[in-house]
């Protein structure tokens, strides 16, 4: 097997597999690093999943997700504050220092994107020193424009940067996914003024195939079979001082009706053919 050092498997990637099942896979093939949901980190009970990648040796990259902060109703926004204090909790208790957040999607019966991110600032008003407090910081992922509506209102590395930059870099910054900034000409200066601050929490790969899916959502390609050349936005990062983990995120029907741990497997080889290392 290649130099898996800085490779780290999200759990998305193979959300076939149970959290023990994953883990041993990971064991099983040198994979040293995962980066984790909320949801089945929740059904297996959290102190469990820490104790589990814990004696396990794992590290863990990244917890998926939290965000969502762009509610107009008091009641929403107070829940969404809440539940994200909870996530604060979990990436702690898990050991990771990286909470990536989804920022949300325009409300309904709403159309300002720009009242939306000014929500969300608002909100990390109170969430970041929350998160210091705990030793976590928060990663905030622009999505793809074609997600804008209804899931993430940033869209674009510079958005999120514009909404990083209120606040400490050890605090809030940044998650620089291939999938989502790679159509954007604007991404590598973006990724240069992240760097510069210290700003680039975590970076992430998947690859960009079309025809994409019905509803779009799962459309993520493994790595090598799309569009995106990942050695050159790996250079773009790590020109701007990022030295971390890279984490490959996959969301693909067809990927997650295979055995999962061939996927791992495969997802190990086509990081190492794709990346520096």
């Amino acid at each position: 097997m290649s130099d898996l050092t800085r490779f780290s498997i999200n759990q998305m990637t193979v959300k076939q597999l149970t959290l023990p099942e994953l883990v041993a896979a990971c064991r099983d093939l040198g994979v040293p690093a995962v980066g984790l949901w909320r949801e089945p980190v929740q059904e297996y009970g959290v102190e469990a999943a820490a104790k589990l990648v814990r004696d396990a040796g794992l590290t863990v990259t990244t917890l998926c997700r939290g965000g969502f902060l762009t509610a107009v109703d008091p009641e929403e926004r107070a829940a969404a504050l809440a539940d994200n204090r909870r996530a604060v909790d979990e990436a702690a208790a898990l050991g990771t220092d990286t909470l990536v957040l989804v920022s949300g999607g325009l409300p309904p019966g709403t159309k300002d994107l720009r009242a939306a991110r000014e929500r969300i600032a608002n909100a990390l008003t109170e969430l970041a020193p929350y998160a210091e407090d705990h030793g976590v910081k928060l990663a905030i992922e622009p999505l793809h424009p074609m997600f804008a509506s209804d899931r993430c209102v940033v869209s674009t590395l510079t958005q999120a940067l514009d909404l990083a930059e209120r606040f400490p870099a050890h605090q809030v910054g940044v998650t620089v996914d291939t999938y989502h900034i790679w159509w954007d000409d604007t991404a590598p200066e973006a990724i240069a003024r992240a760097g510069a601050q210290h700003r680039i929490h975590t970076f992430q790969l998947a690859d960009w195939i079309t025809p994409l899916p019905e509803g779009v959502l799962n459309g993520r390609g493994q790595i090598g079979d799309g569009a995106i050349d990942m050695r050159e936005w790996q250079g773009y990062v790590e020109a701007a001082g990022y030295t971390g983990s890279i984490e490959v995120e996959l969301f693909n029907e067809e990927l997650w009706a295979r055995d999962g741990r061939e996927v791992l497997a495969e997802t190990a080889r086509r990081w190492a053919e794709n990346v520096d290392v």
